[in-house]
């Protein structure tokens, strides 16, 4: 007796690399001279992930054989997030914005989801009196920095959508104060005052940049300031921080230990550093100093020049985010547009403040320096908004060349080959 086994086929669907490894443009090879990607925000942004790791390496070492018994813990958990956002970023930057606009609103109630789960009990982990990352395993996710991700997609959609109204009416400006005060409101339950105060000027940029009228821009301004100043001094520890940041010295053991052992290492730095490895101030003297204060050893290993070059660097990260914005604009792609000055927005107001809070120019707020500071939520959702960037320049080129003649192209490759 023989028994017949049926044949199971498997039909599995062709993978496809990304457009930019691939050297086109949609189905169109790329005209010579012309990339599928910014090279300039891909180098910044590579230069400041890898010294970022470095440094991490540098002031976590110590800190983490005392605390956890191995002086690599830190270096391999942040070379794991290095990976997960590597892959994070490869996906990211294979989504079309069609779909992050499709998905926009939704995606706001995502976000706010998220912030509200970090305040239950079992599920929100509490860390140094603030409770703001949900739990998952061995990893904390930090609700806050996908929620802003979130709502800068959703405003964007908004500003698309209700541009004109925007543009001619107070209503029109007014409405995305609803979801930004629910975003606020759970921000501050957390709480996380340095994540509110980046919302809402992120929020308050796109919608001047979509085209609000300049006195309504400062009116605006004037009840957002006077509203984060009430929400500065509601809490006493808070008072206690604006208090602090202006004279550390007045209390350098107590309230303002943090900021001045932070100058303390900017002045063993002066111009050229102690050399890397040679930080004073990361040996249990400078608290969080691979996180919130990276930039301090980074200033007293490297020096002046190496705090600049730094700096140099986000301006350089920061100017291709906003010049991609603008030609998503030029070609009316307005959607894309508002994405990148959302972004661009996020990324620079983070690393103001904590390079501000770093110098002793701004109180002290648990702000992650974009990109360079240990931690894997930070580092994941930076990664993906600029690789939401980098998808949006290659949308942008492919529509410019589709709208090329071959006459055109043949003009471009010519005159890329004589130069």
């Amino acid at each position: 007796m023989r028994l017949s086994v049926p044949k199971l086929q498997l039909s599995l669907p062709a993978l496809r690399l990304p457009e930019a490894l691939t050297g086109r443009l949609g189905n169109k090879p790329v005209p010579q001279g012309i990339l599928p990607f910014d090279p300039w925000l891909l180098l910044a942004t590579a230069a400041l992930v890898l010294t970022g790791f470095v440094m991490i390496t540098s002031a976590s070492m110590d800190v983490a054989a005392k605390n956890f018994g191995s002086a690599s813990y830190f270096i391999v958990r942040h070379g794991s997030f290095m990976l997960l956002a590597l892959i994070g970023a490869a996906i990211a930057v294979m989504v079309p914005l069609r779909i992050w606009e499709k998905y926009s609103v939704p995606l706001l109630f995502v976000g706010l989801a998220l912030l509200a789960i970090v305040l239950v009990p079992g599920i929100g982990r509490e860390v140094n009196g603030s409770r703001r990352w949900i739990g998952l395993g061995p990893i904390n996710l930090q609700a806050s920095e996908i929620a802003k991700v979130c709502m800068v997609l959703f405003m964007a959609g908004y500003l698309v959508r209700r541009l004109n109204e925007v543009r001619s009416s107070w209503w029109g400006v007014i409405k995305p104060a609803f979801p930004l005060a629910l975003y606020m409101f759970v921000l501050i339950m957390e709480p996380d005052y340095g994540a509110t105060v980046v919302l809402v000027g992120t929020v308050m940029g796109m919608i001047f940049l979509g085209g609000m009228r300049t006195f309504q821009f400062f009116i605006l301004v004037g009840v957002a300031g006077t509203l984060v100043g009430a929400l500065a001094v509601a809490q006493p520890y808070r008072l206690e921080r604006l208090k602090t940041f202006t004279d550390p010295w007045a209390d350098p053991f107590g309230a303002g230990y943090q900021l001045s052992q932070a100058q303390i290492a900017f002045g063993r730095g002066d111009w050229f550093g102690a050399g890397l490895g040679n930080s004073v101030q990361k040996l249990f003297y400078l608290p969080e100093a691979h996180t919130d204060f990276v930039y301090s050893v980074l200033a007293e290993e490297l020096g002046m020049i190496g705090a600049l070059l730094v700096c140099v660097l986000y301006a350089v990260l920061v100017a291709r985010i906003f010049l991609i914005g603008r030609q998503a604009e030029k070609q009316e792609q307005f959607f894309m547009a508002y994405v990148a000055y959302g972004f661009g927005f996020i990324i620079a107001g983070q690393a103001m403040i904590n390079i501000g809070v770093n110098v002793g120019a701004l109180p002290t707020k648990g702000l992650t320096l974009p990109l360079l500071s240990y931690g894997g939520s930070s580092l994941l959702v930076c990664c993906g908004m600029i690789a939401i960037v980098q998808r949006i320049d290659y949308e942008l080129k492919r529509l410019r060349l589709a709208q090329t003649t071959p006459a055109q192209r043949g003009r471009t490759r010519r005159g890329a080959g004589d130069d």
